[in-house]
């Protein structure tokens, strides 16, 4: 069974909880040029709904900005802040989702979530996306394959999809919430990266974190630091664990747990009698705990990635 896409990340709202529920609007609401369906997905930044654009009936997910710390819907529909001082923080972070919005809105990569449209309403902003059908490879992994995947699965989604993060990054943007349950597996290996909820601005500035997003076993440690320094390494790094999940269905450890004491056997020596070395140095370069071992650029992880796809390496992998 095709399973939709926003279906299961930032967890799926529980309609038993009236607090949850007065997050989303109700099905049936006419907002801009769409009605609203059903509600997809809610999390600590967005509601996101399955809506209908009106002039053509197309199917589109909708993502509102509505961080659930400082915010919350009034009785008129408007997104409003939860008080005084958290108003300086919800007005900083709903023009950082304005500006990522114009931004997104020029990515146009197969291997990214396209953002058609969007648009201001009830005291916010609003993101129309593709609403496509796959497996979100977090369920893929836990339901299907954990005792891990083949390395042609593994050459074959993730260069597609660091070339996808190479254009994010070009654009000065950082995903910093890439891992499994973000990323869509679309018929015939075909990886799309989702939720930009997390994204920050690159080079970093000071007025950029206005919070910060974190996925224990993904996030990099300087995530954690809101005075942490990220870069392209810090995407690299949850790349590096999301491919490691690969290997045998288990979420890594947090990086804060790893810092203290790094109980995590590199890949190159727990799983060296199924796949090639280098495909395994590889995932270990970009699971470093520090930022500065870690591959600076998608280019330099790409790479090393095509060098374990070479005939003479792929030759060398146990059974072959």
């Amino acid at each position: 069974m095709r399973k939709p896409l926003f279906g299961a990340f930032e967890g799926k709202p529980d309609r038993g909880d009236h607090r949850a529920s007065s997050y989303f609007l109700d099905p049936g609401t006419l907002i801009d040029q769409y009605i609203i369906e059903r509600p997809l997905a809610g999390g600590g930044f967005s509601s996101v709904y399955l809506a209908r654009q009106l002039a053509d009936q197309m199917q589109v997910a909708i993502k509102e900005y509505l961080p659930r710390r400082l915010a919350h819907r009034t009785e008129n529909q408007e997104v409003a802040p939860n008080n005084e001082e958290s108003r300086r923080s919800f007005l900083r972070g709903r023009q950082l989702f304005l500006e990522e919005a114009k931004v997104l809105t020029r990515l146009k990569h197969r291997n990214i979530v396209e953002v058609l449209n969007f648009f201001q309403a009830n005291a916010t902003v609003y993101l129309v996306m593709t609403f496509e059908y796959g497996k979100v490879l977090g369920e893929y992994l836990l339901k299907e394959k954990k005792g891990g995947v083949s390395e042609q699965f593994l050459l074959m989604v993730f260069p597609a999809l660091l070339d996808g993060v190479r254009m994010i990054h070009e654009n000065g943007l950082l995903h910093l919430d890439i891992k499994p349950h973000n990323i869509l597996i679309r018929s015939g290996g075909d990886p799309l990266l989702l939720d930009f909820g997390a994204s920050q601005p690159y080079p970093y500035s000071e007025r950029a974190r206005v919070g910060k997003v974190l996925s224990n076993g993904f996030s990099p440690i300087e995530q954690y630091d809101l005075e942490g320094v990220l870069g392209p390494w810090s995407d690299l790094y949850a790349i590096g664990a999301t491919m490691r999940m690969c290997l045998d269905g288990s979420f890594p450890p947090p990086a804060p747990e790893r810092t203290e004491r790094d109980s995590l056997i590199p890949a190159v020596k727990a799983f060296k009698r199924r796949y090639s070395p280098i495909l395994l140095e590889t995932i270990d370069w970009a699971m470093e705990i520090q930022p500065e071992q870690r591959p600076r650029s998608v280019a330099a992880f790409l790479a090393a990635l095509a060098a374990a796809a070479s005939p003479s390496e792929m030759s060398a992998m146990p059974g072959a």
